[in-house]
């Protein structure tokens, strides 16, 4: 083919200009199947090449520009060849051939060869750039696709359980951990790999977004996390702008995202238009969407297709599957797939499937939706399940022999020799691309985090309020009763353990739900390759550390005066350094219990007991070195003890004046009564009570420091350990 060919009107033309870097007087093409010069051509199924070595070769090389710079939405797309790899330059075409998708049954969660389930059965299919493709059909699709010519355009239903989302994952390489795939998936003649995750974008069915943020905030982030590190400032903020007015959120880039039941939120259609935009961002080159018309209004559905249908046009690949669509919103679509069973029944333009139902015994009632109507025809019936589906198999008989099954075959059968026989060196197309710098990534996770935090009362001020109140109440109970004398030192080790306490418990359930609550919207973002598994987990206690220092540190303030604790600065130095650190290592106990287990009860089932354990070996209620030998080994897992030990050693270290009397010094020497009751003299009386050794002191704030460090390690490996799983 002459590289000076002109194009007639039927073949597939795209000039494209960016608004921002305007051409001069340069065009590129992009050809498809067609009719003309004896090009193979696809009716209603996919596209192949138009030249005579059944590829694409690159008609006019495309203007450089410097890699930090964001190429145009609306791709020019040059001839394809077999010894150029480039999907951002010659567009995606995706291919599978004999695909089949297995995943572990129900007694299971480990596929192995007695309990896997096959969801996708020999599926072969192909879509190329400036198609919307997707599939439609009853019960469990397993052979699915299909392409057709420039802007045609496939529809995919699927009801539900058929496997849509199993499928869209898959070709999106996006699969579940545990799914194993067998097949070939291919764009541009290479085998798909982590690489899908740039170049590629995926519209989940269900919109997970941080609720407490705006939309141009959220956009800002998702930008910082997928775009090129080369991308400046100024232009991450014309791209975000430019998406929002794509998109419509233009005039609600300043409202909170909310989670339904806030107020002045996003709605339903804003919300998925804004899923969209953030998978916009990095200008992909195929765009896989599942059932992204599921929950909005039918204007609203007819809009998102609207903004699918342009974006192909600009010559963006897409998948989609669609769920009950109107007969409007059935119209808008060019072409249909219909599955039966994993077998193809059709595919072409709605108005063709009409016409192949209707000459086969199967015409649609006028007033009748035709989607739902088609979908009926090739479903199993309940009582007639056997007649349903040879009704169905003779469908997909009849589809088999025609031509259009024929091109669809052409061109995967094309797609396929150009893997085997293209020389494609190894390029840059992928490494290139140079992500956001590590420290970078941490930073916008915790300035994430932390401002969901500020954001919702119930994580922080309720909590602080809360805490005050009680550093109150706390200080009103034992104000007066905490002086050098034999009642007062059982007044001063009750203030010690109620300070003790109401620092462990509370903070540790109530990060049970921390990382349970995020967890789908962080696997969601793992699995695109924003960040990674510690620099979620760490942005999140780094966000959290602030709120864990200046709580406890103001409640010791309030309770320690007003209880009336011994008044030099070390012992409240060191009862402030003791109540910061319990209230952070019962976090990190609650952080790793919260990654080790999938609910927030089983959770607390675990964790009650644990807590009675480091409660009873805290000192107060049994001297410790009267333990039983079985049960010796928890007093050092117990940040309660050393906190105990410490508190108490900054308040009795140096004591010598305890008095004997009580109210009345003269009458009561002591406690008299008993012989077997204590009487304290000094401090160290108090310490050898309850087994303390003023030596420790430092030692126990050391191993709480280490308790911290621990729990959070072991919670870092459970959270990355459940990564692994889903």
């Amino acid at each position: 083919m002459a590289d000076d060919r002109t194009l007639s009107k039927d073949d597939s033309l795209i000039t494209m200009e960016d608004p921002r870097y305007p051409q001069t007087g340069e065009e590129y093409e992009m050809s498809s199947l067609g009719t003309h010069n004896g090009n193979a051509n696809s009716n209603g199924g996919g596209g192949g090449s138009g030249d005579g070595n059944g590829g694409m070769s690159q008609h006019e090389d495309g203007p450089s520009s410097m890699a930090s710079k964001r190429s145009s939405s609306e791709r020019s797309l040059p001839l394809r060849s077999y010894n150029k790899w480039c999907p951002t330059e010659q567009g995606a075409t995706l291919v599978w051939r004999d695909l089949c998708v297995y995943t572990s049954g129900e007694r299971g969660s480990t596929p192995t060869l007695y309990n896997m389930k096959r969801i996708i059965n020999n599926s072969t299919g192909a879509v190329q750039p400036g198609n919307l493709m997707a599939l439609m059909g009853s019960r469990r699709p397993q052979t699915h696709a299909d392409t057709s010519a420039f802007i045609y355009i496939c529809l995919v239903y699927l009801y539900s359980g058929s496997g849509k989302t199993t499928l869209m994952s898959v070709l999106a390489y996006r699969q579940p951990a545990g799914t194993v795939v067998h097949g070939d998936i291919l764009i541009n003649g290479r085998h798909i790999g982590p690489f899908m995750h740039r170049i590629s974008g995926f519209v989940y069915q269900d919109d997970l977004f941080n609720g407490a943020l705006t939309v141009a905030e959220h956009m800002n982030f998702m930008a910082l996390l997928r775009l090129d590190r080369r991308v400046d400032r100024q232009e991450r903020k014309f791209i975000i702008h430019d998406l929002l007015e794509r998109t419509g959120l233009i005039g609600s880039a300043n409202t909170r995202i909310g989670s339904g039941d806030d107020k002045k939120v996003l709605s339903g259609g804003e919300r998925k238009r804004l899923a969209f935009a953030v998978e916009l961002l990095n200008n992909p080159v195929i765009l896989f969407c599942d059932e992204p018309t599921t929950g909005l209004d039918s204007y609203s559905a007819q809009q998102l297709v609207q903004i699918l249908y342009d974006l192909a046009q600009k010559g963006t690949t897409i998948l989609c599957t669609i769920h009950q669509p109107s007969s409007q919103l059935f119209d808008m679509f060019n072409n249909v797939l219909l599955l039966a069973d994993g077998r193809v029944a059709f595919t072409g333009s709605p108005q063709n499937a009409l016409e192949f139902f209707a000459a086969n015994g199967y015409r649609c009632p006028d007033a009748y939706n035709p989607a739902d109507y088609l979908i009926g025809v090739l479903a199993t019936d309940p009582g007639y399940e056997q007649a349903s589906q040879r009704s169905a198999q003779y469908l997909c008989d009849l589809f088999a022999v025609s031509s259009a099954a024929k091109q669809r075959d052409m061109l995967v059968n094309l797609e396929i020799h150009m893997a085997q026989s293209g020389d494609f060196p190894y390029d840059t197309e992928v490494d290139i691309f140079k992500a956001a710098a590590w420290y970078k990534k941490f930073h916008v996770i915790w300035y994430r985090t932390t401002l969901t935090l500020l954001r919702d009362p119930t994580v922080q001020w309720l909590r602080f309020l809360q805490k005050m109140a009680m550093a109150l109440v706390i200080g009103a109970c034992f104000a007066g009763t905490t002086e050098l004398t034999q009642m007062g030192v059982q007044a001063v080790q009750g203030a010690v353990f109620v300070m003790i306490s109401e620092n462990t418990y509370h903070p540790m359930y109530s990060v049970l739900n921390v990382f349970p609550q995020g967890f789908p919207l962080f696997i969601r973002e793992t699995r695109s390759g924003m960040y990674t598994t510690a620099q979620y987990y760490a942005a999140n206690i780094l966000a959290m550390l602030p709120g864990m220092i200046i709580e406890p540190f103001l409640f010791v303030i309030l309770c320690y005066w007003i209880t009336g604790l011994r008044s030099t600065f070390k012992a409240f130095t060191i009862t402030a350094m003791a109540v910061v650190l319990v209230m952070n290592v019962a976090t990190a106990c609650g952080c790793f219990f919260s990654t080790a287990f999938n609910s927030v009860p089983l959770a607390m089932a675990y964790l009650v007991p644990l807590d009675y354990i480091f409660m009873i070996t805290s000192g107060i209620f049994i001297k410790i070195s009267t333990l039983p030998v079985a049960f010796y080994w928890t007093q050092y897992l117990s940040w309660m003890l050393y906190a105990n030990e410490a508190m108490t050693i900054a308040q009795w270290s140096g004591v010598e004046n305890i008095s004997e009397y009580e109210i009345f010094p003269a009458s009561y020497p002591c406690f008299q009564e008993s012989e077997d009751l204590p009487c304290f003299h000094t401090g160290q009386d108090v310490l050898d009570k309850y087994s303390f050794n003023e030596s420790h002191l430092y030692r126990n704030l050391l191993a709480m420091f280490g308790i911290y460090m621990a729990f959070h390690l072991l919670g870092y490996y459970f959270l990355w350990r459940r990564t692994r799983k889903v």
